[in-house]
């Protein structure tokens, strides 16, 4: 297909661009009370565009870097210093190179001098200054990107950044990764919500709140012209958006387990690899109270997850194949921790469904079937709780029912309930909750792992899991002076943790979306996924070719 040259002016806004030059359905509602179509019409009615549905997340958020926008890094409008490739490891993005000193305190990053922003302006040095020490300044508004170690980041040139760590912080390489840089000069902390300027390969050219994001190519990006002029970005719920992917309306849509054995003419499901990993909390306190740092008492514990016995006896006597068949039509990999795609996570693994040693630990404990109704009881107390699948999310929901059907076999009773995030988190220190985790900073295992961290902040250490063992060597992770002597630690916080068991991980999911044929993602250059509710497929936009 040929391109042309698209005119930045785009005139006319309904709700769903034409896919590939077809006629938009603006008729069309969604469940979200939407317009489910968009048609977009530029100066070139022959430009090369495409519309895709990638979740709903890219328009939950300003699309401001100073305030957290893409801080897994993808860099399609603005660019971090450094970035992840496909073996989730760091290269250069605005730089040219970068050391660490031997004390870890002080990181200088050499520049790259053939950057522009959108607007023309020249990428310096005092713009990476100016975006960290505006965050810093800043720090409530970007609770992604932690600078609290950072002391100063200075100019040495126009081409040279160097940051002083008040102290040893080893994840301070992944913010490097995560924090996407601003122009000084044109930084505007309203503006920059829906119009940002960066340096990436494209730059926004029009954006309507809950409906759609308009990207174009930036003239002034520095690499190889993308090859796709236009990208639109729809905003509707995921049933509206695969009928309008199945209207030939949509190039790209992302899907639940439940859509991937559909057939779409003119596309194919693409399953892409994620480190993105689906576990259940098990609190291990008994029931009571507890009161936090601010004296606020907090109910705590579950009467049958304290039992050690029974998370373990969930961790090896699962079946979580089984599960993940039933639940996704096969889609993931068995998981008993995070993914092994990243160089920090642990690499420990032990076979699943071991039901009859299982049911031995049980009846050890304790836990017998006295009355022969299937469930086990101990004390009076019948072995059975709830989980919630927050969010309405019918994959998490799914997953803990196939779960649930599961642990009978082991004489365990679980029953699912699908409730809000409000509601989720006001019971998470009590009642068992499916999570997703995944992301290139490990410093995810200090929030579900470190003492500290229970009580004092939403969604993390749910389960109550306590270890001064598990502290130091958390503490030591982030003090370490090389990567090597941090993920070594960040190993064996795992391995300490995982011996308890307050965490029971089931799948590492892969993303799924139907893609038009004619559409190449360039899967060559994708990297794994991180936990981003179908956002993750945009991380190599600039790859993208309409054949």
């Amino acid at each position: 297909m040929k391109k042309k040259t698209i005119a930045l002016l785009i005139t006319t806004i309904m709700l769903m661009s034409a896919s590939c030059g077809k006629a938009a359905d603006t008729n069309a509602a969604g469940n979200d009370g939407s317009n489910a179509g968009v048609e977009v019409k530029s100066a070139d009615d022959d430009n090369e565009s495409i519309n895709i549905y990638v979740g709903t997340s890219v328009f939950d958020n300003a699309m401001d870097p100073v305030k957290g926008f893409m801080s897994a890094g993808y860099p399609f409008v603005n660019e971090p210093l450094i970035q992840v490739d496909t073996n989730s490891n760091y290269v250069p993005c605005l730089t040219t190179d970068w050391e660490i000193s031997e004390d870890a305190l002080t990181y200088t990053f050499n520049l790259r001098d053939d950057v522009k922003f959108s607007d023309g302006s020249d990428f310096t040095a005092e713009d990476v200054v100016f975006t960290y020490e505006e965050v810093k300044k800043n720090q409530a508004n970007n609770s992604k990107v932690d600078l609290t170690n950072l002391e100063s980041v200075t100019a040495d040139g126009d081409y040279k950044v160097v940051f002083k760590l008040s102290e040893c912080y080893s994840p301070f390489i992944d913010i490097a990764a995560m924090l996407q840089i601003v122009p000084s000069d044109a930084y505007d902390s309203s503006s920059f919500d829906t119009m940002p300027i960066g340096t990436g390969a494209y730059k926004v050219a029009q954006y309507d709140a809950n409906q759609q994001i308009i990207l174009v190519i930036n003239d002034n990006y520095r690499g190889e012209r993308p090859d796709i002029e236009q990208v639109n970005f729809i905003k509707m719920d995921q049933d509206t958006a695969y009928s309008n992917a199945v209207s030939g309306q949509l190039d790209v849509v992302m899907v639940s387990s439940t859509y991937i054995d559909e057939k779409i003419e003119g596309m194919s499901v693409h399953k892409l690899e994620t480190m993105d990993v689906r576990n259940v909390s098990l609190p291990t306190l008994e029931p009571g109270t507890m009161k936090d740092s601010k004296g606020e008492e907090h109910k705590v514990g579950n009467a049958v997850t304290c039992d050690k016995a029974v998370r373990n006896a969930l961790a090896i006597g699962i079946n979580r194949q089984q599960i993940i068949d039933n639940a996704f039509n096969g889609e993931g990999r068995p998981a008993v921790n995070f993914t092994d795609n990243l160089p920090w996570a642990s690499t420990d693994d032990y076979e699943d469904n071991r039901v009859d040693e299982a049911k031995e630990l049980l009846e050890n404990a304790g836990w017998v079937d006295t009355d022969n109704d299937g469930i086990r009881e101990k004390d009076g107390l019948k072995c059975a709780f709830e989980i919630i699948a927050p969010g309405n999310d019918e994959d998490r929901y799914k997953l803990a029912t196939a779960l649930a059907e599961n642990a009978k076999n082991l004489g365990i009773e679980i029953k699912v309930r699908n409730d809000s995030w409000d509601a989720a988190v006001a019971e998470e220190n009590t009642t068992p909750i499916v999570w997703g985790w995944g992301q290139y900073s490990p410093t995810v295992l200090n929030s579900l792992f470190s003492s500290n961290k229970f009580l004092e902040e939403k969604y993390a250490n749910v389960s109550g899991f306590t270890s001064p063992e598990c502290d130091a060597a958390i503490e030591k992770a982030f003090k370490a002076s090389s990567l090597d002597e941090a993920y070594s630690a960040w190993k064996e916080a795992q391995a300490i943790c995982d011996a308890e068991y307050p965490y029971l991980y089931l799948v590492n999911i892969e993303h799924s979306y139907f893609i038009n044929d004619k559409l190449d993602i360039k899967e060559d250059t994708q990297i794994p996924h991180p936990h981003g509710h179908g956002t993750p497929i945009i991380c190599n936009l600039k790859d993208w070719v309409l054949n």
